[in-house]
């Protein structure tokens, strides 16, 4: 899996999300003991959102973080968009949102649409990471928010080796009990093993013109939540 890139990349995520998404929010529950719903409101939080700003959640999936949003600024209007339909689908469920099929990598909105983006577990299946982060600071407007919350390669310690048996044998025998698809729950660890380590992203975000950056890594350093802004300058 870690070496597809471009097309191949996609197609494959596309599957993997398919074939888990009736079963994704509990393994989201399951696999954090319940901390991915405390994450998320942190990274509604770190969106600054005030009545009527425009939120785009790319990587929607189910739509935990537009339901946080609207919780957290009732007056905000959201957008949930996503590429894969089977996990909007499955979101349906929870109640209705303005949905839209959306590639992260050519985001279908014009120009300074929105006041702020967020993304939950998207960054690390995205077949370029540069270009993902260029589509939502075009889409920004000047000082918009841009926040990420997503895994990151924990700093070597003490607690690597527990870190170690929960990504490789914890998540993917769990995976399979609950979702009968091991193989799919074998792709987290290699995927958020291969992705950008923490400062790496916060580079990443500085190269393509976002300012006030920053992050704070949770749940023994496995998890970020990266934060920044569109630079008014280059707006």
């Amino acid at each position: 899996m870690s070496q597809l890139t471009g097309a191949e990349r996609a197609s494959y995520v596309q599957r993997v999300f398919s074939r888990i998404a009736k079963r994704y929010d509990l393994m989201n529950r399951l696999m954090t003991a319940g901390q991915d719903l405390r994450w998320r409101r942190q990274a509604i939080w770190h969106a600054r959102l005030t009545p009527g700003d425009h939120l785009l959640d790319i990587g929607t999936g189910t739509g935990d973080l537009c339901r946080q949003a609207l919780r957290q600024q009732p007056d905000c209007r959201v957008v949930a968009a996503d590429f894969n339909l089977a996990m909007m689908f499955a979101g349906q469920k929870s109640g209705p949102l303005p949905w839209t099929n959306a590639d992260a990598l050519h985001l279908p909105f014009p120009d300074k649409s929105f006041d702020a983006v967020v993304s939950g577990f998207l960054m690390r299946n995205v077949g370029d990471l540069t270009t993902a982060l260029r589509e939502q600071f075009r889409i920004l407007k000047e000082s918009g928010r841009m926040v990420i919350l997503e895994t990151t390669r924990p700093r070597k310690g003490i607690f690597t080796p527990l870190v170690w048996v929960h990504m490789h044998l914890v998540i993917p025998f769990v995976g399979g009990l609950v979702s009968g698809d091991r193989e799919a729950y074998r792709y987290l660890p290699a995927s958020s093993e291969s992705f950008v380590s923490a400062e790496e992203l916060a580079d990443k975000m500085s190269s393509v013109g976002f300012r006030n950056i920053g992050f704070h890594r949770l749940m023994l350093g496995t998890i970020a939540i990266h934060w920044g802004e569109k630079d008014r300058s280059v707006g």
